[in-house]
């Protein structure tokens, strides 16, 4: 029986999952339509998204509790990234609208995953 590479298991993981799924979408829902006036929301929402996906992985692979959940959390905030810039996106008609309501439901779906694994998170308001 072949067994599975421990570096591959992060695909078993719901929050990785989501986040591939919603960084797929955010480069081929921008892909050719980059123009001068939306390129730096659509390169910025690319880059979060891939960022999230990364993260979970980078943080897998590094194999130590405490690296994993620090890249957890900076998965976790390049999520939220993205959601913003795809609200953005679709509030200045850059994106249609079904493209903007997946975004959003993938990437919340990813930092509802992710919240299992960092706990309660802790804000603090300045």
């Amino acid at each position: 029986m072949r067994q599975v590479s421990r570096v591959h298991k992060y695909q078993s993981f719901d929050a990785w999952k989501r986040a591939h799924a919603a960084a797929v979408l955010a480069l081929t829902a921008t892909d050719g339509a980059r123009q001068p006036r939306n390129w730096a929301v659509f390169d910025q929402l690319r880059r979060a998204a891939v960022s999230v996906e990364a993260n979970i992985v980078e943080g897998y692979a590094l194999g130590t509790s405490k690296l994993f959940r620090r890249h957890l959390r900076i998965a976790m905030g390049s999520a939220a990234e993205a959601e913003c810039l795809a609200r953005l996106a679709g509030e200045l008609r850059y994106l249609p609208e079904p493209v903007v309501k997946e975004l959003e439901g993938l990437l919340g779906g990813t930092m509802r995953a992710l919240h299992g694994p960092l706990g309660r998170p802790r804000r603090t308001v300045p």
